[in-house]
């Protein structure tokens, strides 16, 4: 793979233990690793001039539902609260197939490379009409993002009491049998790895607690990790405490759901019982901030997870309820939230970047990632801010107060996806063709 220098950077933040920023440094990488950090580094490889720019690790997407973005700002689920924005759009995915899971993951893997991103999770969770996860895997190659695709499902249909169609749930039996399926096939644990696949039963309001439990004892046996959807919102409290007769955190502790191998999205509604029981049992959190807002779900106590301990990383999740992927527009969401909810001090714009970055990398448990030091995986983010959007900024590394929100470079294990702001691994207008017919048929068939 060779040698890459990125020479003389105005700013780098390394997010390394020591949380280190050097200024007007180069980054050696060296067959797909980060090799030296300083001042004066020679290579006879490629050279990318660093001058004018800030210098960070990729941003870490832990919370994703690629699918979605076909279905951005649709009538009747603009304004509606989650459970009735679920029950819109199931029939509108009903109709999907593979064709649909793979272009929309390529879009959507697009649009988070181009805001900084290298590694990002997706859930999975409806396979109409022929749809497997390997579709979202081949897009993800073709992108050339690090993927964390998870095999989510949905068994409990609405003659049961679930929320989804009947039509759109599977057999629990056949749910676990292609689980084994597409870990034997697709998980690669090495530290280079550039998929590792998850277990994702959809939430308590889409699964039996027997499918949560088999997951569980499946992903472990594995050697896997596990994700769902957890405390989201008021009715989602609501459901677990009529359904289960417990809080969301006691129904995941129950089940086996805790854990360093575990992490759960948005916990908006977490209380400090669950905080500490989160915190004490290393239990992941993808922090939404801006789904949160668009669905009316709420603030989620990030600055108490914060202090406690517990692992918090930032995800965009679905375009339909986020409308937009733009994982550096939601690190500053998250700064602004918690500022709104507990005062300007709350959360300084290098801690929400840390969030985004080493913070989402060890929800993943991906330690080898999310930050820049010798040894880590080659995922770097080079942000111009010699723009419009910091000109004047007197401290241009607090990008997400004054800086740009699309990368000029990006790289992914040592290999270039983005270049001068375009992404260099595929014909994104070709791509964009594609998408925009496929949202059209969709529209033409409601």
């Amino acid at each position: 793979m060779g040698e890459i220098l990125i020479r003389n950077a105005d700013t780098i933040l390394t997010m390394d233990d020591d949380r280190r920023v050097l200024k007007q440094s180069d980054v050696l990488i060296r067959d797909g690793a980060i090799v030296a950090l300083g001042q004066g580094l020679e290579s006879d490889g490629e050279v990318i001039n660093g001058q004018g720019c800030v210098i960070t690790p990729g941003l870490v997407n832990t919370h994703h539902h690629l699918y979605q973005n076909l279905t951005r700002a649709v009538p009747g689920a603009q304004d509606a609260l989650l459970f009735g924005w679920l029950q819109r759009l199931y029939p509108i995915w009903s109709r999907f197939g593979p064709e649909e899971m793979f272009v929309s993951a390529q879009l959507g893997l697009v649009e988070l490379a181009l805001s900084g991103c290298t590694l990002s999770a997706d859930h999975l969770y409806l396979y109409p009409n022929g749809s497997r996860l390997e579709d979202t895997i081949e897009a993800a190659a073709q992108v050339g993002l690090r993927f964390q695709p998870t095999r989510g499902a949905m068994s409990i249909g609405e003659s049961q009491g679930g929320l989804p169609p009947d039509h759109l749930v599977e057999q629990e039996k056949a749910i676990l049998e292609d689980m084994i399926r597409v870990v034997d096939g697709f998980h690669d644990a090495s530290e280079a790895s550039m998929c590792r696949v998850g277990l994702a039963p959809c939430s308590p309001f889409s699964v039996s607690r027997d499918l949560m439990r088999e997951a569980a004892l499946l992903a472990r046996d594995k050697g896997v990790m596990l994700h769902t959807h957890l405390a989201e919102n008021d009715e989602d409290i609501a459901y677990s405490e009529a359904q289960f007769g417990c809080r969301p955190g006691q129904y995941a502790e129950d089940l086996g759901w805790t854990g360093p191998d575990v992490w759960h999205a948005h916990c908006v509604k977490l209380n400090p019982v669950e905080i500490d029981l989160f915190a004490r049992s290393r239990t992941g959190v993808a922090h939404c901030p801006c789904s949160n807002c668009r669905l009316g779900s709420g603030i989620a106590p990030v600055r108490q997870m914060r202090d406690a301990g517990v692992p918090v990383g930032l995800g965009v999740d679905g375009s339909a309820s986020n409308d937009m992927a733009n994982l550096v527009g939601e690190a500053r969401q998250a700064m602004l939230l918690q500022r709104v909810a507990q005062g300007a001090d709350a959360m300084s714009a290098y801690e929400a970047l840390e969030i985004a970055t080493r913070g989402g990398a060890d929800v993943l448990g991906r330690p080898e990632c999310g930050r820049l030091s010798p040894g880590k995986r080659a995922d770097v983010a080079i942000w111009d801010v010699s723009g419009v959007a910091s000109s004047g900024s007197w401290d241009p590394a607090a990008m997400l107060l004054a800086g740009p929100t699309q990368v000029r470079d990006l790289l992914v294990e040592g290999r270039q996806v983005v270049r001068d702001g375009q992404v260099v691994t595929l014909d994104l207008p070709r791509l964009l063709e594609q998408h925009h017919r496929l949202a059209q048929a969709l529209v033409a068939g409601d």
